[in-house]
C-alpha cells in the first residue's frame, strides 16, 4: 500500500478542488448546480483517484486510478475555459488555475509512466 499523502500531486490536487469548491461560490445561482457543480466534482475526483489508486495492491491498479485522475483533470481544465467564456473567471484566474491543472497534469503523467515500468 502506498501512501498517497506524500505524493505532491495529490497534495496540490487537493488544494486545487478547495480553491476551486471556493471559486465556484461566487458562480451564479443557476450555475452553482450546473457548471459549478459539474467543476466541484471533477476537480475534486482528482486527488480521490490519486487516493484510491494508491490503496490498490497491483501496479496496474494503482496506475488505472492515476489514468482517471489525469482524465478528470482533463475535464477540469475545459471546465476552467468553459467558465471564463462566461465570464465567471477572470483571464488571470483562468490562467492560474490551468497552471495548476497542467502541473498536476505532467506529474500525474510522468508518475503513471514509473509505475506502469514497477
Amino acid at each position: 500500500m502506498r501512501n498517497f499523502r506524500e505524493f505532491t500531486f495529490w497534495k496540490d490536487a487537493v488544494l486545487l478542488a478547495k480553491d476551486i469548491c471556493i471559486y465556484t461560490r461566487r458562480f451564479p445561482s443557476e450555475e452553482r448546480y450546473a457548471l459549478g457543480d459539474q467543476l466541484r466534482r471533477a476537480c475534486i475526483s482528482i486527488a480521490s483517484n490519486i487516493a484510491e489508486g494508491a490503496g490498490r495492491s497491483s501496479d496496474s491498479d494503482f496506475a488505472h486510478f492515476l489514468d482517471i485522475a489525469l482524465e478528470s483533470s482533463y475535464e477540469v481544465e475545459t471546465q476552467i475555459y468553459i467558465a471564463e467564456l462566461l465570464n465567471y473567471f477572470s483571464k488571470e484566474e483562468r490562467q492560474e488555475l490551468i497552471n495548476r491543472v497542467k502541473s498536476i497534469q505532467r506529474r500525474i503523467s510522468s508518475f503513471i509512466i514509473g509505475v506502469r515500468k514497477g
